[in-house]
């Protein structure tokens, strides 16, 4: 029981950086793979704020919320001037260069080492300790986020974003501001993947530099990739398979080591198929 559990907080943290992510790549049509860079940031405030500067697990959500935000905001009119390729290597170098303050910052960050002893979250005097009731409130959280997703999409703000998804010139020409509107959602999907930061780090109660490298970006990429773009839905069931698909693997019975790279290939092989035979996702609106 206790091991789907720890499954169940596991979907739900990446439910919630796939949602955050759809708002940017789905909605919007930018390239960001930025995603890890925001999520290790939460992930560290919610680490050293409980640690070092004894605050509260929410007080520490809203402060990575705050420095994702800001970040996002000088980097996403950095941004906002790309589009396509150029957009995904400039988010891709935020999360180079977040990476590597994470690992060098060590007065601050504990370097490689990591930091220990992450509290779980209090509300009134009661503490969050076990397993089941910290996933009442990880699904809490996924379902706010979803409810978000939704209420944006259905908006009149994202129904701009998907006009300059489509075409961005013919949406300037309509008199929308497009590069603020690239800077809004890159802000609040910054913002929102704190959030998802914040419960990992508080649930495994240790972090270092080594899960919020590029590739931990890649890999959410690969979620909303094969559940589909601008999909608040296809983001939740990509998040389902690719967090499954490894236990899947260790069930079968490989040696560690097959697995890990058979799970590089199956995540590989996927996206390929899902490129030839259903370029938009399992419930996608766009092609990617």
């Amino acid at each position: 029981m206790e091991y789907l559990i720890n499954l169940a907080i596991l979907f739900g943290i990446y439910s919630m950086l796939a949602l955050s992510l759809n708002l940017v790549v789905g909605m919007s049509g930018l390239v960001s793979l930025a995603q890890a860079a925001f999520y290790g940031i939460g992930a560290y405030a919610t680490a050293i704020g409980m640690t070092s500067l004894g605050l509260g697990f929410f007080t520490t959500i809203l402060l990575g919320m705050v420095i994702n935000a800001l970040i996002a905001f000088v980097v996403g009119k950095i941004l906002s001037r790309f589009q396509g390729d150029i957009y995904a290597i400039v988010s891709a170098g935020l999360s180079i260069i977040v990476f590597s303050i994470l690992l060098n910052w060590k007065s601050v960050t504990n370097g490689p080492l990591g930091i220990f002893g992450i509290g779980k979250p209090e509300i009134a005097g009661y503490t969050f300790y076990s397993n089941a009731t910290f996933l009442l409130l990880t699904l809490v959280f996924t379902i706010v986020l979803f409810v978000i997703y939704h209420w944006i999409d259905k908006s009149s703000f994202g129904r701009v974003l998907k006009a300059l998804r489509e075409d961005e010139k013919l949406t300037q020409s309509m008199g929308y501001k497009t590069k603020y509107y690239k800077s809004v959602i890159f802000v609040l999907s910054a913002a929102l993947s704190g959030i998802a930061g914040s419960f990992f780090a508080s649930y495994i109660a240790f972090i270092d530099p080594s899960t919020f490298q590029l590739k931990e970006g890649i890999f959410l990429f690969t979620i909303i990739i094969v559940g589909g773009l601008s999909s608040a839905k296809g983001s939740v069931v990509g998040a389902l398979i690719l967090i499954s698909l490894p236990e899947i693997l260790r069930f079968i019975g490989l040696p560690y080591e097959t697995a890990a790279q058979m799970q590089q290939i199956i995540y590989g092989a996927m996206l390929l198929l899902m490129m030839v035979f259903k370029p938009q996702g399992l419930f996608g609106k766009y092609r990617m």
